[in-house]
């Protein structure tokens, strides 16, 4: 712990009110300090974004967006650095933290690209109607823990090259590599530009009702999802909300089951399953099931599930003991309820480790079904109709994404599109592109994150509607 972690506010890292431990989730134990901010200390970085606003919007959007950039090129120098404290506080694999970074460093240079024009919308008889837009202020940014800093790529490229500025504020079980790229970008960018606070997840409300903030970006749970839409909601803030999800993979009865089974395995797996648009339950035609079922569990079965910054694992821990335990309750349902063909049960041994679980045999009504696991434990359901199979993935609160496998494509396609999520891959998963917009439909979230819609999000549309003025 001899590390010592400030957050950025005001251009100054500053060490708050207090400190809280920062666990390390293959192990259960504490491995690093993180300062801890209070109200007084929201205020001053709520305060520093709203007086940078002003400076920061009037420069040249090239000068923002080549300074977005520079965050990007500084960010891929230092890939190795954060993906190993990525792996220490999140718990996933050294490849898959390295991926994140990556990622990261690909959505900034993405946004630091785009430019949104004036629209033209009448210009006749001379009477001249335009859109254009505008930065809309001080933009909240909450992230979660699964993703730290690819989520934090997704809502500061936009916001900055737009011309807003932010206070972020991380998970608190995974706060590390947000307060060091705080401190990457603390020279780079005028001061107030980006601030970083990190809670004990005690602040969230006061940050999302503050009546400076213009617009808060949240990923996560939906379930806190709609506290940020009601606390927002007494100063009409632009809300842009990512959140939870059940996605369904349907495969289609031409494939190879074998073959489909490992990519769904890897659209189930990665990151532990913890991944909003992680596969979460998967339906399998009757004919292929067992098949299907049988390459599932062996896959899990040969997963090397340890400690992430060790070679060679495939699966990290759970990353707090809060979803550990929900995880753990999940199982213990579902081995009543159905069959467990590979994994099932905790590891033994410190850390919060469970192995890849594979369960058959569920009734549509069960929890592990209905409910977003987050888990690395797929149920696998079968079918025999296609329309009935259809209405039974559309069957959830939750519109995030989904997957459709089939050999036609075309066929895959038409099934695709009538499955009630804001995005649906047909034969790949998780295939998120900075320049694709992102979004959740019914209770998966509002607005759209990525793409051109995603900076709109960022951004007041203004009408100017013109004509000459006639002489006397």
């Amino acid at each position: 712990m001899d590390r010592e972690y400030r957050m950025l506010v005001d251009g100054e890292l500053v060490a708050g009110a207090g400190q809280i431990d920062v666990v390390n989730p293959a192990t259960g134990e504490p491995f690093a300090k993180c300062p801890r901010a209070d109200e007084a200390l929201v205020d001053r970085a709520v305060a520093a974004a709203k007086r940078a606003f002003p400076a920061w919007a009037a420069k040249p959007v090239e000068e923002r967006a080549a300074l977005v950039d520079a965050i990007a090129e500084k960010l891929h120098e230092r890939i190795g650095e954060f993906a190993s404290l990525l792996t220490s506080e999140q718990g996933k694999p050294l490849d898959q933290a390295a991926y994140e970074v990556m990622g990261a460093y690909f959505t900034l240079k993405a946004f630091a690209a785009m430019r949104i024009a004036p629209k033209v919308l009448k210009d006749e008889g001379g009477n001249q109607v335009f859109e254009h837009r505008t930065p809309l202020g001080v933009v909240a940014s909450i992230t979660p823990w699964n993703f730290p800093i690819i989520l934090l790529a997704n809502k500061l490229g936009p916001a900055l090259v737009t011309g807003n500025t932010m206070v972020a504020k991380p998970a608190p079980t995974t706060p590390l590599t947000t307060l060091l790229f705080g401190e990457m970008v603390q020279e780079m960018l005028p001061p107030g530009v980006f601030n970083v606070i990190a809670d004990a997840n005690d602040l969230g409300a006061k940050l999302t009702a503050h009546p400076d903030v213009a617009k808060v970006a949240f990923t996560g749970s939906t379930a806190t999802g709609k506290k940020v839409a009601a606390s927002a909601a007494g100063t009409v803030k632009r809300v842009t909300l990512e959140l939870g999800g059940n996605d369904a993979a349907i495969v289609l009865d031409d494939v190879d089951p074998r073959v489909v089974a490992r990519k769904v395995y890897g659209g189930a797996m990665t990151n532990a399953g913890q991944i909003c648009v992680a596969i979460k339950r998967a339906y399998v035609p009757e004919g292929l099931y067992d098949e299907f079922v049988d390459e599932l569990a062996s896959l899990a079965r040969e997963a090397v599930v340890d400690d992430g910054s060790k070679q060679g694992t495939t699966v990290g821990p759970i990353q707090n003991k809060m979803q550990f335990d929900k995880v753990k309750a999940l199982l213990d349902d579902a081995r009543e309820r159905g069959t467990v063909v590979a994994g099932g049960a905790p590891l033994d041994r410190p850390g919060y480790f469970i192995p890849p679980t594979i369960v058959r045999d569920l009734d549509d009504d069960a929890p592990l079904v209905r409910e977003e696991q987050f888990g690395p434990v797929l149920p696998v359901l079968k079918y025999n109709d296609i329309d009935d199979v259809i209405r039974r993935a559309n069957d959830s609160e939750y519109g995030l994404g989904g997957t459709v496998w089939g050999k036609d494509v075309e066929r895959a396609i038409a099934v695709a599109k009538q499955i009630d999520t804001g995005t649906v891959w047909v034969n790949q998963y998780l295939a998120i592109d900075a320049n694709i917009p992102f979004r959740g439909s019914k209770q998966s979230g509002q607005g759209a994150e990525l793409g051109e819609a995603g900076l709109y999000e960022y951004t007041q549309a203004h009408i100017v509607n013109a004509v000459a003025l006639e002489d006397a």
